[in-house]
């Protein structure tokens, strides 16, 4: 592949990861992290970017995105996928995306509810150009994503060059323990599920640039990695120095998005929230274009789903969810995405270290039960729905569980067992075969 084609790969992949909740959550932590603001985006950057990295390359490895589960069951197969897409596009990530784009991008110049007039709008718009998909690289890789680039770039000069004050006092997680800190508010963002679903139509894009062979698409993959790897870590690391020299503004802030309107007026004056407008209003749109592109692409390889038809499906429930409110969108739904987050993120690491053939489908079964029960054990405990004599015995004798990933050491120690009992490779099964089904 051409570096200018994998660099447009990989500015479209950028920008479908970039919604807002990527560009309001690191001023918050910043803030908190104050002077020790660099070893905690360390540990911040491991997680939040380097799992959805090490998603996109075990796609590559693999060529194509079916290969993930081919080595469940085909009906533990589709219920990952189905699930998966479901909560990433219309249950969950799509209509908050639609919600947070009107609450930040348009509320605050309108008196009167007009959410559902822009829900109309802004999935009409997404679902305009998920229907250009031979031409999607082009509109969000070569002319979106250079404009919210210039945008966040535009922020994050004056950020660095009149900054509004020094860096703050960090707060007590940060002061002993930055980079462990970082570490888990990094695999709090949930990256790591969106590039399990965006993986189909990145491999469907190197696929469509020329690259047919396995070798070809695992070089292209790591490219275009490279590209989004480099892109999200500055925006990353200038938004969260927002925060942490945001403190003679912050009195009272009591999330990401607060501060940083708040940073943004007093630097730019009132054209500051334009530009934040249009800013969170790009993020959201370029990420629900990609959820209903991956979505689409899923049903159409699997169930022989006209793309058309699903995608509208996909447009529409997500313009009837927006509208509920994101209250009731979190309320719902919330529970499901963090089940399947460590789920999403173990058949990654498992991929990583072992074949995905049907010779190894007690391992996949196996190790995907592990991840599911301790993954819903750290989602009751997020939820507050864990009696706190339970809470105790769980702090106290479960390994990772205060940093809601208790399913980690379970989920290793059942990937290496599984990797000793089958040292003798079958000779008759390469580790990657062209998919055809889900399975």
């Amino acid at each position: 592949m051409k570096n200018q084609n994998a660099l447009a790969i990989g500015l479209m992949t950028f920008a479908m990861f970039l919604g807002a909740g990527n560009i309001i959550f690191p001023p918050f932590l910043g803030l908190e992290a104050g002077t020790q603001y660099l070893p905690a985006m360390v540990g911040f950057l491991v997680t939040a970017v380097g799992l959805p990295a090490l998603a996109l390359i075990v796609f590559g490895r693999l060529s194509d995105s079916a290969q993930l589960t081919r080595a469940l069951p085909k009906p533990l197969a589709v219920a990952f996928w189905v699930s998966l897409f479901a909560a990433v596009g219309p249950a969950f990530a799509m209509p908050r995306a639609v919600t947070v784009a009107y609450e930040m991008g348009i509320k605050p110049f309108v008196s009167g509810d007009y959410l559902m007039v822009f829900s109309v709008v802004f999935v009409g718009i997404t679902l305009l150009l998920a229907f250009q998909r031979g031409k999607l690289v082009d509109y969000i890789g070569k002319v979106l994503t250079p404009l919210l680039v210039l945008m966040l770039a535009a922020l994050a000069i004056a950020a660095f060059v009149t900054p509004l004050g020094e860096l703050s006092t960090p707060t007590l997680d940060y002061q002993y323990k930055a980079v462990t800190s970082g570490l888990i508010q990094g695999y709090m963002t949930m990256d790591a599920i969106a590039a399990v679903g965006f993986g189909w139509i990145i491999i469907k894009a190197i696929r469509d640039r020329g690259c047919e062979s396995s070798k070809d698409v695992f070089q292209a993959t790591l490219k275009v990695t490279v590209v989004y790897a480099f892109l999200m870590s500055v925006c990353y690391l200038a938004m969260a120095y927002v925060g942490a020299t945001s403190a003679s503004v912050a009195e009272g802030a009591t999330n990401g998005g607060e501060l940083l309107t708040r940073y943004v007026a007093a630097i730019f004056g009132p054209l500051g929230q334009y530009l934040l407008a249009g800013i969170i209003i790009m993020a959201c749109l370029t990420t629900t274009v990609g959820l209903t592109n991956a979505c689409a692409e899923y049903y159409q390889q699997t169930f022989r789903s006209p793309f058309a038809i699903t995608a509208t499906i996909v447009a529409i429930l997500t313009g009837i969810i927006a509208n509920f409110g994101l209250d009731q969108i979190l309320t719902v739904s919330l529970p499901a995405i963090l089940i399947l987050c460590p789920v999403a993120i173990t058949l990654v690491l498992t991929a990583s270290i072992l074949p995905t053939t049907k010779r190894y489908l007690p391992s996949y079964v196996t190790i995907s039960v592990v991840s599911l029960v301790f993954g819903s054990l750290d989602a009751l405990s997020i939820l507050g729905m864990l009696p706190e004599s339970l809470m105790s015995v769980f702090v106290k004798y479960v390994p990772l569980f205060e940093a809601h990933a208790s399913w980690f050491l379970p989920v290793f120690a059942a990937i290496v067992i599984s990797k000793l009992l089958n040292r003798k490779p079958a000779a008759t099964e390469p580790f990657c075969e062209k998919a055809v089904s889900a399975e």
